[in-house]
């Protein structure tokens, strides 16, 4: 048994990259974070050596005392590594738990400002994918490790390099060679294609979401006005999701076709491409088609709001015309007084108080109205089989 390999990837830059090695270097960083918590993250962290090199892309590695190998790239892919003993489950379990634990809850928090996560995607719980890799295994060896462990198994390809045997969560990967150089760059190109699809996934899931929500407040076919607010408000909170999530998949469309030219240009990867070349287009298809999605919901937003916001302004039109009520009595109350040409006496000023009052009182009875009349919400239907 050779190492075991997990991972995972969201949208980073080299400039990210540096901020992130000036924390591993020395447990600080130029963001305006609390120091205490940064050095108390950098701690748990239990780093024993720290490299920064440049390939096709800057990266950055460094070992634990667990004798954790992690290897950060600046698209923001993350790869762990540890040599197996014989208990898969415990070797997989100590990567799990660093990952979860003390990698990206430090890197969570030197990234926590700046533009949020929407609260649809926070705690998430990802399902990695776990390489495992041996070192000249048997075809015997191979068939049985699937068998005491996944029972499935979903394909199998083989190249001068490297055998492969999928399961479930699982791949065992059998290397042919002296060098782990080409089962590792197949590892992560593997693991950014997988983590690139199941955004994609999760975002197309977040749109159903959010587009089932707005039905939810569009498909009343009357609204009390004291809800047009809270409705609106609502509208509001979808409308950040939805730019937040927009410009993420824009984002996304640099990530893979650098990654796809990258991986064709790679020559430890010429033989891996017959498994996974295919994938980059198929990926790029599936994000045109997320950014279409996206554009519809943004649409579908709009229209929602102008829906709402042509109802408020019909509240607010009928709060004017109750305030303008009010003034022309206290003003007709005055004139009265005028054209008696007489002095206001304690008759005439308990006249316009109670003319005031009255006008307040009924500007009270008109809000009450307004706020519990039922608005009729005007709004085209769409067959939903379309989206």
């Amino acid at each position: 048994m050779n190492k075991i390999y997990i991972g995972g990837w969201f949208q980073r830059t080299m400039l990210q990259l540096s901020e992130t090695y000036e924390f591993l270097k020395e447990g600080t960083s130029k963001l305006n974070l609390n120091q205490n918590k940064l050095y108390d993250l950098h701690k748990n962290l239990n780093i024993k050596s720290l490299n920064y090199g440049i390939d096709d892309l800057e990266y950055l590695t460094f070992d634990t005392t667990e004798e954790i190998n992690v290897k950060i790239t600046e698209d923001g892919l993350i790869v762990l590594s540890h040599t197996c003993d014989n208990n898969i489950d415990n070797t997989i379990d100590a990567l799990t738990n660093y990952y979860e634990e003390h990698l990206s809850k430090a890197i969570n928090y030197l990234f926590s400002l700046g533009a949020p996560m929407p609260k649809e995607l926070i705690n998430i719980k990802n399902i990695y994918p776990y390489f495992i890799v041996l070192d000249k295994a048997s075809k015997e060896e191979m068939d049985n490790l699937i068998e005491n462990t996944e029972k499935v198994k979903y394909f199998e390809f083989s190249n001068k390099s490297f055998d492969i045997i999928k399961g479930n969560r699982i791949y065992f990967i059998n290397n042919k060679t002296t060098s782990l150089n080409k089962v590792e760059r197949y590892i992560e190109e593997q693991i950014f294609i997988k983590e690139f699809k199941d955004q994609l996934h999760r975002y197309l899931n977040l749109h159903r979401t959010i587009w089932q929500r707005i039905d939810e407040v569009k498909s009343k076919s009357t609204i009390k006005g004291k809800d047009i607010l809270k409705l609106t408000s609502k509208i509001d909170g979808y409308r950040k999701t939805v730019n937040l999530i927009g410009s993420r998949i824009c984002q996304m469309d640099a990530y893979i076709r650098t990654r796809e030219k990258i991986a064709k240009s790679d020559e430890d990867l010429v033989e891996s491409l017959d498994l996974i070349g295919y994938k980059y287009e198929n990926l790029i298809n599936t994000l045109s088609y997320m950014k279409n999605i996206w554009d519809m919901t943004n649409n579908y937003l709009d229209q929602a709001d102008k829906v709402f916001n042509n109802l408020s302004n019909e509240i607010t039109q009928k709060s004017v015309k109750n305030l303008t009520l009010i003034t022309s009595m206290s003003l007709g109350a005055s004139l009265i007084a005028l054209f008696r040409k007489q002095e206001f006496t304690y008759l005439g000023l308990l006249f316009v108080a109670i003319l005031l009052v009255a006008g307040l009182v009924i500007n009270k009875v008109m809000k009450i109205i307004s706020e519990n009349k039922s608005y009729e919400v005007n709004d085209l239907n769409y067959d939903k089989n379309i989206k």
